[in-house]
């Protein structure tokens, strides 16, 4: 799962709620970067800053709710994309480490 936001602490805060909820066992803060993109009708450009969370299928809606309610952004940029393969004690550290306590 990634999101942008504009501010590095920020990022450093959703990460961390987000790993201590135990919603994702990891949150990788990255940038910034400069994003350009439509906005009520204009073109607008930010500098942001990513967040790469590692979560598992089973906890990722949770996660999206936990973090559009963390976010400060009217429409959150919040995406989701399968993991079809890797590392599989990577994958099984993951799962544990987002299993409800």
């Amino acid at each position: 799962m990634m999101l942008t936001i504009d501010d590095r602490g920020a990022a450093e805060d959703l990460a961390r709620g987000a790993v201590r909820a135990r919603l994702a066992a990891c949150g990788q803060v990255g940038g910034p970067i400069t994003s350009v993109y439509w906005w009520e009708g204009d073109v607008e450009d930010a500098q942001e800053w990513t967040v790469v969370f590692k979560t598992t299928a089973e906890r990722s809606e949770a996660l999206v709710e936990h973090l559009k309610a963390a976010h400060s952004y009217e429409v959150p940029e919040i995406l989701i994309a399968p993991i079809t393969g890797g590392n599989g004690a990577y994958i099984d550290w993951v799962a544990e480490e987002t299993r409800s306590r």
